[in-house]
């Protein structure tokens, strides 16, 4: 017998979760034609070696091969089919694209989420400053404030923190990848007894606290003040402090937290990288960062690279359904075909009522609990 179910992380879109994502869709991509990013659009299908750098737990790609026997994915990442799309074309940067499409992952079995996800971001290419988190950020603030997100949380970290602490440790790489591995893993006692012979170091107070600093930023950046060397670590620490000062100033109802102990989302991350959600969440809303390596498996020149990606399921998940509005057909005889069209771009929820008779749509409107506007002057044959 043939399978005629979905396939398990799969659904069928409709009603009204399907028109609140639609219209958040619009929304977004609304604000980042506004703020002049120009549209690019990649296949569904990619090689599988364009995704080589993507490293995410528990997930593979959907795989099959082409006529050619060459192993193509459906993707399961916009942000590296462009890093492709630039080293394969005569396309020259800086650019700031805008992108909404669908990743696929498979994902483990009964882990309750779904494989089909749908995204929307911009890509900054090109731009070493700042000043490009900072306009990811303000886009997805500016996003957020339109839609009624409140209670959003914020969380900043930066790619370079821990590797630069394990340079200033001048730790081999053995006991560097050892210190990293239980880090991050939140090992503790493993990593109580890697750092005890350091006991003598003067970052001694600070590695005995450093698996817990996480939280409000006044407070992490009282506690690395109080915890660190004057000379240690303060070019990473300064565009934390400057982009905080910037969210705080640009959207004060912001609560802005900082997590030092986080491990970068891919391995070309190489700077900050930030996370948002609800009080109570459970899905990240948007994410993204600086990763200036993106390139690095398509071309030996490396681009400066910042991205922003907003989950769109989860997003619409918070978002409130419409108002009710009743439902209204609209009928009428086929010369009015144009009159009835107008009635129903000015009703709200109207729609044709698409039958022969005006008994057949008054029994469609009683079936439906809708209005019945009825634009024939009398009933007639067709």
């Amino acid at each position: 017998m043939s399978n005629r179910h979905l396939p398990i992380g799969t659904r069928d879109e409709f009603g009204p979760r399907a028109i609140r994502k639609e219209n958040l869709i619009q929304t977004i991509s609304q604000q980042f034609i506004q703020a002049g990013f120009e549209r690019v659009k990649t296949p569904l299908l990619e090689y599988r070696d364009v995704f080589k750098p993507l490293a995410v737990s528990g997930e593979q790609p959907y795989q099959m091969l082409d006529d050619a026997g060459e192993s193509v994915v459906m993707r399961p990442d916009l942000t590296l089919p462009l890093a492709r799309l630039l080293s394969t074309t005569s396309i020259v940067p800086p650019v700031q694209w805008w992108y909404v499409g669908d990743i696929f992952r498979v994902k483990k079995s009964l882990s309750g989420t779904y494989n089909q996800i749908t995204q929307a971001g911009i890509e900054l290419i090109g731009y070493r400053s700042l000043k490009a988190e900072w306009a990811c950020l303000s886009e997805a603030g500016k996003i957020c404030r339109t839609l009624g997100l409140t209670h959003l949380t914020l969380e900043l970290s930066d790619a370079q923190f821990v590797p630069q602490i394990l340079r200033t440790l001048q730790l081999n790489d053995a006991a560097a990848d050892a210190f990293q591995t239980a880090f991050f893993a939140k090992e503790l006692s493993t990593y109580q007894d890697l750092i005890a012979p350091l006991a003598t170091n003067p970052l001694y107070p600070f590695l005995q606290q450093w698996p817990w600093l996480f939280g409000d930023s006044e407070t992490i950046f009282a506690e690395l003040k109080r915890l660190l060397p004057s000379n240690v670590i303060t070019d990473r620490l300064a565009p934390l402090q400057q982009t905080v000062a910037f969210l705080k100033d640009q959207f004060p109802e912001l609560r802005v937290t900082i997590d030092l102990t986080s491990r970068p989302p891919q391995s070309y991350y190489t700077g900050i990288f930030f996370h948002a959600y609800v009080d109570g969440g459970h899905q990240y809303l948007f994410s993204g960062g600086r990763y200036d390596k993106l390139l690095a498996s398509f071309q030996q020149e490396l681009l400066p690279a910042v991205g922003l990606a907003f989950d769109i399921d989860a997003v619409t998940d918070q978002l409130p359904n419409a108002p009710d509005q009743p439902l209204t057909f609209v009928y009428g005889l086929p010369s009015q075909w144009q009159a009835a069209a107008a009635m129903v771009a000015t009703t709200p929820n109207a729609r044709l009522c698409l039958v022969d008779t005006l008994a057949e749509a008054q029994a469609a409107a009683t079936k439906q609990h809708a209005n019945l506007i009825d634009l024939s002057p009398k009933e007639a044959i067709l």
